[in-house]
Order: C-alpha cells, then structure tokens, then sequence
C-alpha cells in the first residue's frame, strides 16, 4: 500500500491539534499525530514503538526503525528526528483555521506547518520515493512530544540505553541550511517575599517593588558582565544574553507591595554550563538577600536546556553542506539537539521552512521550497542509507 501523497500527509497532520502549554486548560495530548505517524511508518516496512512519557502522561513519543537483513536494529544508521507538538495560538490573530491546511498565494497556512509537524510528512515522502532502493544502514524515525514546553520527550530519549544511531537529523525549519551548534535555554523566576502595610506607614511594611529595583539593578549589571566575559564568534549574537520578560507585583496603590515576582530568559553559549550559570545567578542577587534575609528566591521555570555544541568539521555536517549547498551555521535559539547528541550521535538541526514562521499567527511553509526542500532531503537519506 502507499503512502497518501504529500501534500494529503501534510493535512492530515495539520489536522491533529497537539498544543503543548504550562496552561493545563490549553495543554492536549499528541497521541492521535504519533498513531498516524506510526501508522505510515508501519506501510513502510517500519518496526513502531509507542512510549507514553513518565514526566508528561498523556504525551508520546514514537520511535520507528527499519533495517536492512541481518543488521542490528539499535545500532549506527541514521535517525531523522522531530517534535509532533505545536505552540499554543491567539485565534483573534489567525486568518485561516490553525488546524486546516489552506493553500493561498503559493502558501500551505497551518500550526505546525514549519515548526514542525510538516518535517514529517517531506521525511516520509522521501522515504516513498527512496522505497525500491537497496537499504544498507538502519534507518530510524523519532517523534517526540512537548519539545515547546519541557523537552521531556527528548530527554527520556536520551536515556534509552540501547539506541545507538551513528547520525542525527533534526528536522526544526532552518531553510535547509545545517546548524552544528546553538545556545541553551534558560528560564528563571526571581520572587521577591516582602512585607505588606498600608501605604500611610512605609516602616511597618517591606516593599517587594523596592526590593525588586535593587535585584534588576543587579541582574542588569550581569547582563553587561556576561556579553564582555563569555565570546564565541561562530554566533550573530556572540555572548550570552540575558532577558527581562514579564514582571508582577502589588495590587493597590495604596498598599506596600508584599510579593513581586520577574521572569527572565538566559540563553547560554556553548562552553557555559548551566550550573555556572545559575551560580552567577545567585551571585547576583546573594547582596540583597543578606540585607533582607530569605526575601529573594531564584526559581527555574523549566528544566534548564544545555547548549548544543557540535562541530563544523564532522563528516554528517560535511555531507550536509556538499547536498546543500550552504555553509554549516550557529543560531541562538534551542532545539532537542543536545539531548539527542547524548545518544552519542553525530547531530546536526537542519530541515525546510522558515524559523522566522516559527511561533507566528498565519505560521506557512512557501511552496517554492517544497522542491528543492525535498531533493535535499532524499539525498541526505539515500547517501546515508542506501546503496
């Protein structure tokens, strides 16, 4: 039996919502895409394993494998891995329905049409076009869930002791172009707990709004210390960056302020560990703590996300920039790249679309791209797979 052509696989995708979100009211389940997906890897001749996450039930992760005779189904080979979550969307700034595939001025509109459902459906067509070809290495497909919110799909990956492929392709929208290395993701919550009073008697209170200009005084001077200390020119963005993205406290003004409470976003280079980090972290704040015992603490929103640190010269990035003809890159946002790596896998990030699509209202893959997208793609596999 065959494959539905590619552009049916494409909606059939889009057409299985599975948001993931720290909301819980917004937060689905990715079942219905992985059974889908196994189901077209099964016609395929795969092997499929459905695994429901320990740190997310209700979330899973597919692993499909294919070997030629007498190879074992663990070991070297190639693995082409994605995510099947999506982001949570503002309906009010759609202009077509997220979940239905709409093709307009040479557009397919959808969630997850770049970001990253649709990787899926060019892997499983190239695979289709690749099928009367002798097979000489392992080939596997790995779908993941809540890569938008937790990675712990990834990261149960990571530990499965028996998974060896040689090679690694993640699929995140990068035009084509190959990624061998990005930043890490980090996302903290400062808490300031004060005292609260009413506004007419300020010594009877502890303002947590005071409090709080004294911890961004400080957290901006790190801000400034970590562009001029930590350098790695392979990146756009050279130095760690620090961010100040969301802040909340008090409730009346005529209240001292008893909670105020700012997230921040620290993005890593390769060679900054997380737990140094997290030490400059506290450092930063430890002065403020020590003249106003216990009021502030440092709280991850997340489990941290490491750098991806891969390097140009490895033979599955050689081999991807000869096809693509485009020069291997560093970009600083963060994929499942380092928890994948851990398989002790040659990992590259590199597959169709744009990332500047990534996480946008009216989110589109170009159709122009489809083509060339997929030539890339086939060939990548067929060089890798098949004699």
């Amino acid at each position: 039996m065959s494959l539905p052509d590619f552009k049916t696989m494409y909606r059939e995708l889009i057409a299985r919502p599975s948001v993931s979100a720290l909301d819980a009211s917004l937060n689905q389940s990715n079942r219905a895409v992985i059974e889908l997906l196994a189901q077209w890897c099964e016609q395929l001749g795969f092997s499929t394993e459905i695994t429901e996450l320990h740190a997310a039930p209700g979330k899973f992760n597919l692993l499909a494998r294919r070997c030629p005779p007498g190879m074992a189904e663990h070991s070297g080979g190639l693995m082409l891995a994605g995510h099947t979550d999506t982001v949570p969307f503002d309906d009010s700034r759609w202009n077509f329905d997220p979940f239905t595939l709409s093709e307009q001025d040479n557009r397919l509109y959808g969630l997850g049409s770049i970001d990253m459902k649709g990787f899926f459906a060019f892997v499983l067509q190239a695979l289709e076009e690749l099928k009367d070809l002798k097979q000489s290495a392992p080939i596997m497909l790995l779908a993941t869930a809540d890569e938008e919110i937790t990675m712990a799909g990834a990261q149960e990956i990571a530990r499965h002791s028996n998974l060896k492929p040689e090679r690694c392709i993640i699929g995140e929208p990068t035009d084509m172009v190959p990624v061998y290395t990005h930043k890490g993701h980090m996302s903290s919550a400062i808490r300031i707990t004060g005292r609260s009073g009413h506004s007419s008697d300020p010594d009877r209170g502890l303002n947590a709004i005071e409090i709080m200009q004294q911890v961004i005084t400080n957290l901006l001077q790190l801000k400034e210390d970590l562009k001029n200390k930590y350098s790695l020119e392979d990146f756009t963005i050279p130095y760690p960056t620090l961010n100040l993205g969301h802040i909340h406290g008090g409730d009346n003004a005529n209240r001292i302020c008893g909670c105020c409470e700012l997230h921040i976003d620290l993005r890593p280079l390769p060679g900054l560990s997380i737990a140094e980090l997290q030490a400059l972290l506290l450092q930063a704040v430890a002065p403020i703590n020590a003249r106003y015992p216990d009021s502030v603490s440092v709280i991850d929103l997340h489990d941290p996300i490491p750098a991806f640190h891969g390097t140009r010269d490895c033979a599955l990035v050689t081999l991807a920039e000869k096809i693509s003809g485009q020069q291997a890159v560093a970009v600083n946002y963060c994929t499942e790249a380092p928890f994948l790596q851990q398989l002790g896998c040659e990992t590259i990030v590199m597959g169709p679309g744009s990332i500047a699509q990534a996480h946008q209202p009216d989110e589109y893959l170009a159709m122009e791209k489809i083509k060339p997208s997929q030539q890339i793609l086939t060939e990548l596999i067929k060089q890798q797979c098949f004699v």
